[in-house]
């Protein structure tokens, strides 16, 4: 089952909610998560360095030659890791939950215009991120077109996911 991402509005700002049942223990999905090789792996742009503690950068590659660094903003192993890349946050939560946790992922933006294709790209980097825990080959599914036609249904108030 496909597990759609939530649309939110936070004071004056967007943030896309998802959430994921990883069959694995808080602990082991933390030490994958902040794995600056495996980031390179799910993470748009990453470009694997990473200085693990509150305050520390993380660097990104914007695909054009330019390096610019986000922020760690939260850092509580095994639950909780979150930075500001750019203007934007990214919050990842993992919580205890029967055989496993969830994972909550929530970016928060200002811009909607970026609501349908940011949604359809977390999408698509939370599927290959719960591969990579499980311990799967990589596999980017050529579904982005499918994925944005859902969300923009979503956002035009056609369905339940949003």
């Amino acid at each position: 089952m496909t597990e759609y991402g939530t649309l939110h509005h936070l004071n004056g700002q967007y943030a896309l909610k998802f959430e994921r049942f990883i069959p694995h223990h808080p602990k082991e999905v933390f030490r994958i998560l902040i794995n600056p090789t495996i980031f390179t792996k799910w993470y748009p742009f990453a470009t694997g360095e990473m200085d693990l503690k509150l305050g520390g950068k993380i660097a990104f590659d914007d695909g054009e030659g330019t390096t610019y660094h986000g922020i760690i903003t939260e850092l509580e192993a095994p639950y909780l890791f979150g930075f500001r890349e750019v203007e934007d946050l990214i919050s990842i939560s993992l919580q205890e939950e029967d055989n496993g946790c969830r994972l909550i992922f929530t970016h928060t933006f200002n811009d909607s215009a970026w609501v349908v294709p940011t949604a359809a790209g977390w999408h698509r980097c939370l599927d290959v991120l719960s591969q990579l825990i499980n311990g799967q080959p990589v596999e980017w599914k050529d579904n982005t077109a499918e994925l944005k036609e859902f969300y923009q249904k979503v956002v035009n108030g056609g369905n339940d996911g949003y």
